[in-house]
């Protein structure tokens, strides 16, 4: 019995879905141009699929599991079950008019024809904006909609915001914040579903390891019980005493969000031969 993933065959998304999986410890070589490879150590088969096309592979039940655009989730509307965000290919999907446009508001799309190759999500933005506007379907080269006289406005997917800015364009508002997220099918067998939960709990380790770091440090004695309060490891840092007397080594985990304002406090707590490791997985 083999657990059956669809990933992106190109883009985007595809090379951070192939790390993730060889993160997890899964091998799978996917040669040039193949649609289908399995792993050589974990009970997977594994698609390359236009993301466009994942939803509806997943609804079907033709793969059993699928990692996509959070985006193009909620644009597809299939019966799927979002499973996990895994935090790298992350955009957001924004409104943009021209620049030489003096906008006010949302208002302002008001009567007004829009661009987008997210009709479904733009129409439920403007719905829950009492906005009224016709939207044009358009499936690529978004951004030139307003110079040539097609559309007011636009709604496509940004990163850097260079590709707006290179077409006279201004972002304007956030229609949606999404990320990659594996996907599952609504009606999993056992097996697909213990198969799944073993991915998981890999997948969850990486990223809790991504998320953190291990911290090696030297404190005086005198000093320890404030330098342990800075630090609020898995459960308690672990305390070690050197060689030299009256010093002890501290080993912690910190969070990534956290961790230079922590460096600073226990730099100023006293604590010294500050070692910063990355942690390859995390298991809790």
């Amino acid at each position: 019995m083999k657990l059956k993933i669809a990933i992106q065959k190109s883009g985007r998304l595809h090379d951070d879905s192939i790390k993730l999986l060889k993160e997890c410890g899964i091998d799978i070589n996917n040669g040039v141009n193949k649609l289908k490879t399995e792993a050589s150590n974990f009970p997977l088969e594994v698609f390359f699929l236009r993301d466009d096309d994942i939803p509806q592979y997943i609804e079907d039940g033709v793969a059993d599991i699928g990692i996509v655009g959070e985006n193009v989730v909620l644009e597809k509307k299939k019966q799927v079950n979002i499973v996990q965000k895994l935090g790298f290919g992350k955009c957001r999907l924004s409104m943009a008019v021209p620049k030489s446009m003096d906008y006010k508001g949302v208002q302002d799309f008001q009567n007004t024809r829009i661009a987008t190759s997210y009709p479904v999500i733009v129409e439920e933005w403007l719905q829950g904006q009492n906005i009224k506007a016709e939207i044009h379907e358009i499936s690529g080269s978004v951004e030139i909609a307003p110079g040539i006289g097609l559309a007011h406005a636009i709604c496509d997917l940004v990163s850097s915001g260079s590709t707006l800015f290179m077409n006279g364009l201004q972002e304007v508002e956030t229609v949606l914040k999404s990320e990659a997220v594996l996907v599952a099918y609504h009606h999993l067998q056992p097996e697909q579903a213990k198969l799944l939960e073993k991915l998981l709990f890999r997948i969850q380790a990486v990223k809790k390891a991504k998320n953190n770091k291990y911290i090696l440090l030297n404190a005086p004695n005198e000093k320890l019980n404030e330098i342990i309060g800075l630090l609020p490891g898995m459960k308690s840092p672990t305390v070690l005493p050197l060689a030299e007397a009256g010093w002890s080594s501290v080993h912690s985990v910190l969070n990534e969000n956290d961790f230079w304002d922590i460096i600073e406090s226990l730099k100023a707590a006293g604590a010294q031969g500050i070692l910063v490791v990355p942690i390859e997985k995390m298991v809790i």
